[in-house]
């Protein structure tokens, strides 16, 4: 692809080189060659791009006085977006095989123009999958599944019953979609468990990604929903009847109890623990470990934008870093107080004797 097409799809501006210049993919400063895109977004960075062998240098307006010649320099207000966003371009489109000899596909199934349906992968009666789309080795597409166009199951990943998947959805290898929530009642005289009905559905939205070996519950009797371009990392898991909402950042070994909603924006860091019926308010930003009590709610309100909540139950950083600075003096006086009244008793007791 032409540097002129690559600015024509993604933007920027053009200040110094040749707009026909090929360029072929995205690397690092220290690997790249000079059909390769790098980028530099601040001042220690920018060096090692223009001093790099990178045919085109994608920076921020203005950052540097002059650039090297020979160079194609490109600004951009957010040069590692520009950056992903040409890296996704350039990448080879992967061959489309069709349906492999060993995948098992139900004849009332329908697939969509170009669809791929890799060996020993499982397409079940009633399934609908959208123009485009990849499932690859091992995956297993269920009863009745709707999956949109153009997105990517990997292997071994499973769609239980029920489940609906909008278009461009990425789901990583092992992740299960749509299984049964976690919800039981107890006989209070046998103590035996008996499981509440899980029939309810699981909606993926468009421009989910979903990481590797994480697990989305189906609602109960109603449904669960991740809404648009909602980002999920490896190991996560999302109870029964959970909202997730537009945009939403959840960190590798983040787990939401049930009938909780997170707002549109929020970011939950790693190991991040929400408790059932939750509401973490739009924006929020809990830190990593941090925690949510079940039935409360999380919000922005009164604080600076951009704060991060961190601790259980999760409360601004700042505030948690003076209240452990507290505790430590706390501590510090204490054992003072002790080390000094057990001194006190020692010298008295001798004085006895």
């Amino acid at each position: 692809m032409t540097l002129s097409e690559l600015i024509d799809r993604l933007g920027g501006k053009l200040v110094q080189g040749d707009p026909e210049w090929m360029v072929d993919g995205v690397n690092l400063a220290e690997r790249a060659n000079p059909f390769d895109v790098v980028f530099a977004d601040n001042s220690a960075t920018i060096l090692k791009a223009l001093s790099s062998k990178a045919g085109v240098v994608v920076l921020v307006p203005g950052v540097a006085g002059s650039y090297p010649r020979g160079k194609c320099i490109v600004e951009f207000d957010n040069p590692r977006l520009w950056f992903s966003r040409a890296a996704k371009l350039l990448t080879p489109a992967t061959p489309s095989t069709g349906v492999h000899p060993k995948a098992v596909v139900m004849s009332d199934a329908i697939l969509g123009v170009g669809v791929v349906v890799e060996a020993c992968a499982v397409v079940e009666s009633g399934a609908r999958i959208g123009a485009h789309t990849r499932v690859e080795a091992g995956a297993i597409v269920g009863h009745g599944v709707q999956i949109g166009e153009r997105c990517r199951i990997y292997p071994r990943a499973v769609l239980y019953p029920g489940t609906t998947v909008g278009d461009r959805v990425i789901v990583h290898a092992g992740a299960v979609l749509g299984a049964d929530g976690f919800g039981y009642v107890r006989d209070s005289a046998t103590g035996a468990y008996t499981q509440f009905p899980q029939q309810g559905t699981l909606v993926v939205e468009d421009d989910v990604e979903i990481g590797a070996n994480s697990t989305i519950d189906r609602g109960a009797l109603a449904e669960t929903r991740i809404r648009r371009g909602t980002k999920i990392d490896n190991l996560v898991h999302v109870g029964h009847n959970c909202d997730i909402g537009e945009n939403v950042i959840l960190v590798a070994l983040t787990g939401i109890s049930g009938s909780s909603s997170i707002g549109k924006g929020a970011i939950l860091a790693g190991q991040v623990g929400i408790g059932d019926h939750v509401k973490v308010g739009p924006g929020v930003m809990l830190g990593g470990q941090a925690g949510v009590l079940s039935g409360k709610t999380v919000t922005n309100k009164g604080l600076r934008p951009g704060t991060v909540l961190w601790g259980t139950p999760a409360r601004p950083l700042k505030q948690v870093l003076r209240e452990q600075v507290m505790l430590m003096r706390l501590a510090r006086l204490g054992w003072r107080k002790s080390s000094g009244a057990e001194t006190a008793e020692t010298e008295t007791a001798a004085a006895e004797e």
